[in-house]
């Protein structure tokens, strides 16, 4: 081979084993199209109602291929075929200094920081989850935020738990829509 065909050869696994994006393997689909087909996948299945046990399972599921797998298994989360989107829902990963680690649908949101961030009515839930975590080790927020595919913001109650990914202390959490806290109580109380 001559020193060009080498060179070439050279950027471009150099590119791919960075993550760079002068090409993409067979199949990857782009962070976008992830996302869009992970909110269709939500859409799909909000026919089942979740509840707060089924809600509990899927946080309790993740919070132990996290301790497993570590960042690995972040794919996992994302897709149509990923079991952690399920009842009109998702599982995300945030850290203990409120930067966003893993958003199946919102995936801009990753790596960015949500301490400051307060819904329409001032509350600041990523630092109220993360005290939560801190206090009792899990638990239930509501705040309010947008249901997949929408806009507004409408009442959603997410229980999230702390667990270790790679050493380092994370919350999991997943939220339910159209469901008050006063049910989540009772529903968690049998």
């Amino acid at each position: 081979m001559n020193k060009n065909v080498l060179l070439a050869t050279g950027l471009l696994v150099g590119t791919l084993l960075t993550g760079g994006t002068l090409a993409r393997a067979e199949g990857e689909k782009t962070p976008e199209a992830l996302a869009k087909e992970t909110e269709a996948a939500c859409q799909a299945t909000a026919t089942t109602k979740a509840t707060p046990a089924m809600i509990m399972e899927k946080v309790n599921e993740a919070c132990k291929l996290l301790e497993k797998e570590g960042k690995t298994a972040l794919p996992k989360f994302k897709g149509k075929d990923s079991t952690f989107i399920f009842a009109g829902t998702y599982i995300w990963v945030h850290d203990m200094d409120c930067v966003m680690v893993m958003h199946p649908v919102k995936y801009k949101m990753e790596g960015q920081s949500y301490i400051g961030l307060q819904d329409i009515n001032g509350k600041k839930f990523f630092i109220e989850m993360n005290d939560l975590c801190k206090a009792k080790g899990a638990g239930w927020v509501d705040y309010m935020w947008p249901k997949p595919g929408e806009k507004t913001p409408s009442l959603k109650i997410s229980y999230v738990k702390k667990t270790t990914c790679d050493g380092k202390d994370v919350v999991v959490g997943c939220g339910v829509y159209d469901m008050t806290m006063d049910e989540i109580k009772k529903a968690t109380e049998k």
